[in-house]
Order: C-alpha cells, then sequence, then structure tokens
C-alpha cells in the first residue's frame, strides 16, 4: 500500500519511499521545559506517533526522535523567578511531560535527546560553519551569515523582506545583516553557560535542533515533523545552517506540519494566554477522549479545541466501547488493521477518515448476527482501534471512569444513543445499551415527557 505524504518543501502530495528502508529516519520538535505543555504542544506527538505506529507497518526499523529543549531564555528566566537551578526546573517539567504524553497514549520516541547533552556537538557543527565561510564570530556571539546561503526562504516561502519583518529579530551592532540569527552567545555568571573557542556561553535555539538530529539521524534525515509555526524561523534556520553545516546535502527529505489549535477563533498560545494545560485537561476529561479530539482533524487543518469537542468525543468512544461490550462473548481475537483505516492514514494520515472507518465497523458489527462475523469485525475494530492508539482498555475501565457528574453526563448520552436507536429501529443496539445501564445499577423509566433514568 503506498504512502502519500503532503510534502511543505515541494508544497505537493508525494508518495514516501525512504533513502534507506533499512533506516528511516524522522524527527519531531519537542517542548522547551520552562512549565506544563498545553494541548496544542500535544498534538505534533499525538499525530507524528499515529505516524511512527504506520511507518512501522512499513518499514520495522524506523528511528524516531523527538527532542527536549532543556536550555533557552524562558529556562532561565522561570529559574530565577524561583531562585533555583535550571535543572530543577527542566527536569520537573521534562519528566511532567512524558507522564502526560504516557497519558495520552503517546508512544516514546526511539530518542530523546536533551539539548544539554549535545553542547560538544553543537560546537564542532558551528566550527564547521565558521570554516566553510557561512558564520561568524562578533563580541562573543557566533551568528549565521543568511546571505551567504542562497536558497533561504525556500521552506517558508517567504521572500526577505517579509521575513525579516516577521521574524523575531534582534538589532544588535555586531549583526553583519539584520536577519543573520544567534548559532551562540555569551553567558553572564548568572546564566547556564559552557566553555567554547568563543567563551562561555550557550547555544541559540535553532541549532540546537540541527546538532540533534545530526548526532542521531546522520546528515539527511527522511521525515522532519512540527508545528506549522515554527515553519519560520525555527525550521527554515535549520535548514540553512544543516544544508551548510553538511556540504550542500539535503537536510530533511519530507516537511510535514501540524495545523494549530484555536481556541474562540485565536491560535492558543502561552503568551496570549489562552491555554488549556494538558496537565490540568487530562484530570478532567477522559485521556483518550483528548486523543481522539486530538486525531478528529486533519493534522494539517487548524482544531477548534472547545469542552463540546471533548463531550462529542465522549460519546463517540462510548459507542465504540459499548460495541466491545457487547462483542464481549466473543472468544479473544487477535487484533487485524482493516484496509480502510490503513488506506486513509496512507493518504497523508487522514486521521478523520480513519475513525469514521471505526465508527462504520462498529455498526456493522453491532448488526451482526453469525459468529464468524462478530469475530472478523471484533478483530477490524481492535486493530484499527491499535494502529490509531484508541480502544485498548477493557470496556468496563472505560465505563467505570470519572465523578459522578461526568458519569451522569455518559449514562445521558448512552440514554440518547439509545433514543436515537430505536428510531432508526436498531432495536439490538438499543437493549443493548438498556442491558448495560442495568448492569451498572441505572434503571430506564419511559414518561409522556420521554425517557428518564435513575440509579437503583
Amino acid at each position: 500500500m503506498e504512502l502519500r505524504l503532503y510534502n511543505n518543501l515541494t508544497r505537493r502530495l508525494e508518495a514516501f519511499e525512504p533513502a534507506d528502508p533499512r533506516r528511516v529516519t524522522m524527527y519531531v520538535c519537542g517542548p522547551t521545559v520552562y512549565n506544563y505543555v498545553h494541548i496544542g504542544n500535544a498534538r505534533p506527538p499525538v499525530v507524528f506517533g499515529v505516524l511512527a505506529r504506520l511507518l512501522r507497518r512499513h518499514y520495522p526499523r524506523l528511528v524516531y526522535a523527538r527532542n527536549i529543549t532543556d536550555v533557552d531564555d524562558k529556562i532561565n528566566q522561570a529559574a530565577s523567578d524561583q531562585g533555583v537551578p535550571i535543572s530543577a526546573i527542566t527536569d520537573r517539567f521534562a519528566a511532567a511531560y512524558h507522564e502526560d504524553m504516557a497519558r495520552l497514549g503517546v508512544d516514546p520516541p526511539d530518542v530523546v535527546p536533551y539539548a544539554t547533552a549535545h553542547i560538544p556537538h553543537i560546537i564542532s557543527m558551528i566550527e564547521r560553519l565558521i570554516a566553510s565561510g557561512h558564520a561568524y564570530a562578533a563580541e562573543g556571539h557566533v551568528l549565521f551569515s543568511v546571505a551567504s546561503y542562497p536558497d533561504y526562504g525556500r521552506l517558508s516561502r517567504r521572500d526577505p523582506d517579509e521575513m525579516l519583518a516577521g521574524a523575531r529579530v534582534e538589532v544588535a551592532p555586531y549583526k553583519r545583516d539584520a536577519g543573520d540569527f544567534v548559532l551562540w552567545k555569551p553567558s553572564t555568571p548568572d546564566l547556564p553557560g559552557w566553555d567554547s573557542p568563543w567563551g562561555v556561553g550557550r547555544p541559540g535555539w535553532h541549532i540546537e535542533c540541527s546538532a540533534m538530529a545530526e548526532t542521531h539521524l546522520g546528515d539527511t534525515i527522511d521525515i522532519h515533523g512540527g508545528g506549522v509555526d515554527l515553519q519560520f524561523p525555527h525550521h527554515e534556520n535549520e535548514v540553512a545552517q544543516s544544508t551548510c553545516a553538511h556540504g550542500g546535502q539535503v537536510f530533511a527529505r519530507f516537511w510535514l506540519h501540524n495545523g494549530m489549535l484555536n481556541l474562540g477563533g485565536a491560535k492558543m498560545s502561552k503568551s496570549v494566554g489562552n491555554v488549556y494545560l494538558v496537565h490540568d485537561l487530562l484530570d478532567q476529561h477522559p485521556p483518550e477522549a483528548l486523543r481522539y479530539a486530538l486525531l478528529s482533524a486533519h493534522y494539517r487543518q487548524p482544531l477548534d479545541w472547545s469542552d463540546g469537542l471533548i463531550e462529542q468525543c465522549v460519546r463517540t468512544l462510548d459507542r465504540l466501547y459499548g460495541t466491545l461490550r457487547d462483542l464481549a462473548d466473543v472468544p479473544t481475537v487477535e487484533p487485524m488493521v482493516p484496509f480502510e483505516v490503513e488506506s486513509a492514514l496512507c493518504d497523508d494520515l487522514n486521521t478523520p477518515a480513519a475513525l469514521a472507518e471505526l465508527s462504520r465497523i462498529a455498526g456493522e458489527a453491532r448488526k451482526a448476527t453469525s459468529a464468524i462475523s462478530r469475530a472478523s469485525l471484533k478483530a477490524e475494530l481492535l486493530g484499527g482501534g491499535l494502529l490509531l492508539g484508541l480502544l485498548q482498555q477493557r470496556p468496563e475501565a472505560w465505563f467505570s471512569r470519572g465523578s459522578e457528574d461526568g458519569d451522569d453526563a455518559r449514562i445521558q448520552a448512552l440514554v440518547d444513543e439509545r433514543n436515537a436507536a430505536k428510531r432508526a429501529r436498531d432495536f439490538l443496539r438499543a437493549d443493548a445499551i438498556r442491558k448495560q445501564l442495568a448492569e451498572e445499577g441505572v434503571l430506564l423509566e419511559d414518561t409522556a415527557q420521554g425517557v428518564r433514568w435513575r440509579r437503583g
């Protein structure tokens, strides 16, 4: 089955073929660990984690790296505000990030490089850039010379004037050109710093990812992913410095960017303050519903985040887990990935289409009567869910979740689903819901005003 991905470098859908099928490489930009991440930060690890699962079905020897940025001015500020060393900040929030991602069902990458563990690699790359004329030292800083790389701007499709206007550019007298960006900067005694040929200092943000990718994946990687907000300047600068450090070799063959999460029509951003922290959401909602929500829109499109979206995903998972509960009498089956689910994901990671297939399969399973059909459909439901990171709990565990208020909403959703099933003459599903609720001690009463329920 052909895998096609939208390559932002060429702006077209392309058949993906790795440079070396025996070692496929993917790098995804990870978090800067100075606080808990917001739900928008969770979209790349969730969607590109699904891509990693898909790639492994085709190329078992995938090497997937997702970094941790643990030296940064925001980290320095947080440490200064709290009067602690930066490691107290980074250790705490890196651990929280890994825990939160695990609760979202995100598989750990093969490699999790930390920037501070790669200072020698960063210094080596900077030295090569200086030696080849692509970087220069000035007043304790080292800067990349944008003018030395004619293809600068190719990834983001921006002209030089637009790039300069849109960049977070520090105007400094030691720069040859205003658009030149920092590879190394000096540190005062109160800031973290490392010895280097240019004095005690610390790396710039962009060079960190280039050095980590080179160290673990090589000079040319197959896929580089991240949020579309990183396309410029971060990814544009990665391309420039990596290409120049590697003698003109292509840095990343495919560039994949996920769309942003919006809240009330505005991009979710810590700097604006309109954020939902993953750490909090995981305690307020079923983690699997949050994962489903992050997969509910195509990864390249914006995703409007709301309580209503989460509630809708909870109801959908109620139906899917309800189906698995109805199939409890079917003997244990080996999960089988349905052709239609894998085909949807091979079409530029079309998760909405794949999720729709899960619902279709569940609908068929509720109507199936033969033992063979029920076993086959259960295997497909579990297999499709496995590829998407869903439906791997026992149904009883899913339905026993949450607070009483959350449980009330879940019960009402099941009652509403039963009503809809009766209207659609799907009496098998309606009876199964009544039986499920009865087993939970919930009694249904038909009244002139409609169906009411109460706990027995």
